[in-house]
């Protein structure tokens, strides 16, 4: 190893460990992933699994803290689990995110693809086709994998009807578009014809549609139906229901667009910041028919937006409401357990920026919350944690030999005890434009030009000032680069 890396290694360790030390006690540590807790043991039946996908949910709604976003059920559902204040996905983008957790590998392993069916090595175990493996019914409704063929072996039924509103090609994207306008103008958008003249459809339509005839209606249906058929039969099960909203467009039915007062929303404190470095454009969402080509956006537009977002929030949590009472009602919650997770996040003006493909903190941190129903609750954990653990993580708590190859680290230990000492690093990466890396404190971004953005999230946690040319944090900058070229498994828990 070059001598100017391993000294930049031993700040890396340096700055962890001071890290560690502002933010956490010491903790006596089991072995992490080499033993399950004893409540785990005594769950004598094989657990089943409801696994719940929302499509660009960020963590910002009531029990991550903004009280103005309306969402009483997946608030109750992290209440009666566990939080994670701090996770993150692996790729702020949809495709690929859902491809590393589902196979368990990290994108840079399967080279960052969006599809495993072909395209991942050959002893890859996807996590569906694990619990198949082992006596499971598998059943998947709605957006799960990107594309609604992909990892045909990963399940026993498969719902793929809401897929199929834009044309069979048009894999991962479903408006519910309601009106006539949209739907005929909807193929300028999904084909990035606008720039040719040609109309596009909205990004925000009103419509007073009830619930069960939207996709995610549906798709709760769909899931409650399969609920009440293994409750009949009574196998064990992995249930996946993977809701569209709020990814664009903002359909929502009319109701819950009337429960924000649009005059009342205010535009993030840094909407017009300047930029201190390169944070991603928004492409995807100038090719919306009523979002500008070019320039900012409007201040009006920015609020419709924003309203739509959250909107659409509660229009899904309303939906995953219907799927936790019926398991609740059906007298399978005690031995069923609920993981709810976002595969990416989104920006909603800040920086004057909007949709996810950034390494900046706020396309990457997600939605992420756990119950395992025969643990104690606990209250919500600061630990770092990413999408790629959920694997290990399910695998460990329902007792199924986890594949060796496994990218990610179990967090059950953080189940029992949500304030242990945890990872010191999480990891994103953006195809070939730029990695980075986030501790407790600092988010570091290294760009393939050589352009470093270091952020220090004790002072500046909304990413305003890039600190990299500041010669007062050249030390943490070395510190940081060095951590990350040396990945993910140095940053592991200790066992």
């Amino acid at each position: 190893m070059r001598t100017g890396l391993l000294a930049a290694m031993m700040w890396a360790a340096c700055a962890f460990a001071a890290e560690a030390a502002e933010t956490a006690a010491a903790t006596p540590r089991a072995g992490v992933g080499a033993s399950v807790p004893d409540a785990v043991r005594q769950q004598s039946e094989r657990p089943n699994v409801l696994f719940i996908a929302v499509d660009d949910l960020r963590p910002d709604f009531g029990c991550y803290g903004n009280t103005e976003v309306h969402s009483p059920n997946m608030d109750r559902l992290a209440a009666e689990g566990l939080l994670f204040q701090r996770a993150y996905c692996q790729f702020p983008l949809c495709m690929p995110s859902r491809a590393s957790l589902l196979t368990g590998f990290r994108p840079e392993s399967i080279n960052r693809t969006g599809r495993v069916t072909g395209r991942v090595p050959a002893k890859t175990v996807t996590l569906p086709q694990l619990f198949r493996n082992h006596g499971y019914t598998t059943i998947s409704t709605g957006k799960i994998y990107h594309e609604n063929n992909d990892d045909p072996d990963g399940w026993v039924r498969r719902h793929t009807d809401t897929f199929d509103a834009e044309g069979a090609w048009c894999h991962g994207y479903c408006s519910g578009y309601q009106l006539a306008t949209n739907r005929a103008t909807v193929q300028s958008y999904l084909q990035g014809k606008r720039r040719q003249g040609l109309s596009a459809s909205a990004i925000a339509e009103i419509t007073d549609t009830p619930d069960e005839k939207t996709p995610d209606g549906i798709i709760a249906q769909r899931a409650i139906e399969e609920l009440r058929k293994l409750k009949q039969t009574g196998e064990p099960f992995f249930l996946a229901a993977g809701f569209y909203r709020p990814h664009m467009p903002l359909t929502a039915p009319k109701k819950y667009w009337d429960m924000y007062n649009r005059a009342a929303i205010t535009l993030p404190a840094n909407f017009r910041l300047p930029v201190g470095g390169p944070r991603g454009d928004w492409g995807e969402v100038r090719r919306y028919g009523d979002c500008p080509l070019e320039g900012p956006m409007p201040d009006d537009k920015a609020k419709e937006i924003i309203h739509g977002y959250r909107a659409s929030i509660t229009f899904v949590d309303a939906q995953i409401g219907k799927v936790l009472d019926e398991l609740r009602r059906l007298g399978m919650e005690q031995n069923t357990v609920i993981v709810l997770w976002s595969d990416n996040s989104w920006r909603l003006g800040e920086h004057g920026l909007w949709s996810k493909p950034a390494n900046s903190e706020i396309p990457t941190r997600i939605a992420l919350m756990l119950k395992a129903p025969w643990l104690p609750r606990q209250p919500p954990t600061k630990a770092l944690v990413e999408l790629v653990d959920i694997y290990p993580t399910l695998a460990e708590l329902c007792r199924l030999p986890a594949p060796d190859y496994l990218e990610g680290t179990s967090v059950v230990p953080l189940l029992t005890d949500p304030k242990r000492k945890w990872k010191t690093a999480v990891f994103s990466a953006i195809g070939k434009k730029a990695d980075t890396i986030r501790t407790d404190r600092y988010r570091l971004i290294a760009h393939p030009n050589g352009q470093i953005e270091l952020y220090d999230h004790k002072t500046d946690p909304d990413e305003n000032k890039n600190l990299a040319t500041d010669p007062k944090h050249q030390n943490t900058v070395n510190a940081l680069r060095a951590a990350l070229e040396a990945g993910w498994q140095t940053a592991r828990p200790a066992k």
